[in-house]
Order: C-alpha cells, then sequence, then structure tokens
C-alpha cells in the first residue's frame, strides 16, 4: 500500500519578480535602507517554512495509511465478492462474471456510467487476450480506477500560494460535518507547527458558534466571532482575515452557514463572503472546500454541482465514509465533476480526516 502523498503545498516557484515593489520595497533608517516587515511579504523563509511543512504532513501521512484502510471496511466487504468471482475465472464464465462483478459496483455507488465503462473495458481486454487470468483481471480493475481518480491532474493537495495568510472557506449543506472537518483540519495543520486562526462565520446556527469556540479550545487556535446577533457572515470572515494578515497567522480556516443547495438567496451569500475575503488578500480564498457527506452517495452529485456552479468549488472533503458502503461515490464525484477530493472522514477521531491519497484509497476498497 502506497504512502499518502504530501497534502499541503505551498507554490514556493510562484514568487513575485525580482525587482517588484513587493520584494524589494525599502524604507529609510539611520544610515541606509532597510527591508520592510515581513509579515507582509513572501520572503524565503517563508516559503521554507511551507516547503517543511508539507515534508511534515507527507511524513505523517504514511502512519495514517492504516486509517484508511480500517474506514473503507464497509464497501470493502461489498466488494470482496469480486475476489470470489475471480478465483476460479474462466473464459467460459466471463459474461457471468463481469455481469455480478459490475452489480458489486453499483452497489458501491461506483454509479451506471462508470461502471459500465469499467466492465466493458474489462470485456474488451479479456476477449482480446490482454488478460489472462483472474490475478490480471483485478489488477486491471484496480488500474482503471486508479486512472480515473488520477487524471485531469487533479491537485489533491491543499493550494495555499504562497502568500500569508492562506484563506480557507468551507462551505457545504446543513449536516455534513462542515465544522467538525474544519475543526479536525485545524488539528492536523497545527500538530504541524502552522499558525491557524479559526473564523466563525456560520451565522445562522445558534450553536455553531459554541460549536467552533469548542474546536478552537481543543486544538489550541484563536478565533473570530461575531459581534451582535445580526452580524453578517461576510464581516465576520473580513475581519478575520484581517486579523490574520495583521498578527502573521499561517493560514485562516473559515466555517460558513450550512445551506440547501436548492436555496439561492442563502447560495448568494456565499458569494459575498468570497469577494469580502479577496479583498482583504489579493487572491483569497486560496481553496473553497466543499464538505459532503458520504453516506447520501450519488446524491451528493447535484450539491456539488450547485455549489461549484455557485462560487467555483477547489475541493472536496468527504466524511462519514467509515459508515458508508458507498465508497465508490468517491470515484463517481471526481470522475463526474473534476473536482479533486482533498480530504477523506473515515471515523469520529480527531485525528480520522485524512488527506485523500487515490492508490491508498484502491487499495483500500480492493484488498
Amino acid at each position: 500500500m502506497a504512502s499518502s502523498s504530501a497534502h499541503l503545498s505551498f507554490l514556493a516557484g510562484r514568487t513575485s519578480p525580482p525587482f517588484s515593489s513587493e520584494r524589494l520595497r525599502l524604507s529609510p533608517y539611520r544610515g541606509g535602507f532597510r527591508p520592510p516587515n515581513p509579515k507582509f511579504r513572501c520572503s524565503a523563509s517563508q516559503s521554507g517554512f511551507f516547503t517543511r511543512l508539507g515534508r511534515l504532513i507527507k511524513e505523517k501521512a504514511k502512519s495514517d495509511v492504516e486509517k484508511v484502510f480500517s474506514g473503507f471496511s464497509k464497501t470493502r466487504e461489498n466488494l470482496a465478492v469480486i475476489d470470489e468471482l475471480l478465483l476460479f475465472w474462466n473464459l467460459a464464465e466471463t459474461d457471468r462474471v463481469l455481469d455480478e462483478l459490475e452489480e458489486a459496483l453499483l452497489v458501491s455507488d461506483f454509479g451506471p456510467k462508470i461502471t459500465v465503462r469499467i466492465v466493458e473495458r474489462l470485456r474488451d481486454d479479456i476477449m482480446s487476450g490482454k488478460l489472462k487470468s483472474g490475478s490480471e483481471i483485478k489488477e486491471a480493475l484496480k488500474g482503471s480506477v486508479l486512472g480515473m481518480l488520477s487524471k485531469k491532474n487533479s491537485k489533491t493537495e491543499l493550494q495555499l500560494g504562497f502568500r500569508k495568510p492562506a484563506v480557507v472557506m468551507i462551505v457545504g449543506v446543513n449536516g455534513g460535518g462542515k465544522t467538525t472537518s474544519l475543526g479536525k483540519l485545524a488539528h492536523r495543520l497545527k500538530n504541524e507547527g502552522t499558525k491557524v486562526l479559526m473564523a466563525a462565520g456560520d451565522t445562522f446556527r445558534a450553536a455553531a458558534r459554541d460549536q467552533l469556540e469548542i474546536w478552537a479550545e481543543r486544538t489550541g487556535c484563536e478565533i473570530v466571532v461575531a459581534e451582535g446577533e445580526k452580524a453578517k457572515a461576510a464581516t465576520v470572515l473580513s475581519k478575520a482575515v484581517k486579523r490574520g494578515k495583521e498578527e502573521g497567522y499561517d493560514v485562516v480556516l473559515c466555517d460558513t452557514s450550512g445551506r440547501l443547495h436548492t436555496n439561492y438567496s442563502l447560495m448568494e451569500e456565499l458569494i459575498a463572503c468570497k469577494k469580502a475575503v479577496g479583498k482583504v488578500v489579493s487572491g483569497a480564498p486560496n481553496e473553497i472546500l466543499l464538505v459532503l457527506d458520504g453516506n447520501t452517495g450519488l446524491n451528493m452529485l447535484p450539491q456539488a454541482r450547485e455549489f461549484n456552479e455557485v462560487v467555483g468549488i477547489t475541493g472536496l472533503i468527504l466524511t462519514k465514509l467509515d459508515g458508508s458502503a458507498r465508497g465508490g461515490c468517491v470515484v463517481s464525484v471526481v470522475e463526474e465533476l473534476g473536482i479533486p477530493v482533498k480530504f477523506i472522514g473515515v471515523g469520529e477521531a480527531v485525528e480520522d480526516l485524512q488527506p485523500f491519497d487515490a492508490e491508498a484509497f484502491v487499495n483500500a476498497i480492493f484488498s
């Protein structure tokens, strides 16, 4: 089983031109010049910090592969029939075996389009003589799924740019696990030495602020909350990003109110939030992560399409996959929407929000 790849990527190569005002802005002092406060610019030391941070997360992920494996136990049980089918496979039974393999994939929510594509590709390779044994068919099946997850240059690591603070917005419907996912992501970043600020942008749900404050205390992070009952989410997020910029935070994690993807007035509020943080830090938010409940299976696709059309989703967090036998939905959402999965939730513990690694996932469901 391959180890997870680094899931934090600060693009150190995207530096400013060597003679830009941002890089060489100088201020007079006694007898000459000195560089400005490094808090507001990207310096070599910052790039080095983020490089080391990415390396640490990659090393930590190596020990987390077993969590991914155990988290997909129910999906793996559904797909175990494939091993039985292929154990004594022979050419004469190809149609029967492929029909039952197709059923197993559909039950695990791979979706009809993807399932038919996988099965027909296997059929063609069997009939052409490329696949001559059950073990070869199994490896071809795994390779086909891995190819779907790895294509389109999907960047499964966080893309946080090079300018501090990086801003991450967490969005989704009610009950998907947004606030919990934010808290677990903060825990992962904080453990690797990142200075994290939370923003309680869910101004609709009464308990949301309390829930995020508990996560802030639990992870040792600072938090910005609304002042007054009628505060707007965009105002809270703007205030948080300003504080993050002024006080030298590395990452600002922004919670938002849960909303149905069919409620257009609430969806428009997300646009206001996105614009508000962009006025404080150019290019922000760096990531807009949509949290989807893995128990909904293929029903998550309409949600993802609507959120993507409104605010432009950059990555997905799929939660509660440990309680579901529908792990195939991971493949469906990547293939159908072309949006990379960045993290998966495979348990209740604070460490169970795992960076997504395509090869580890394939090995976990097809053991």
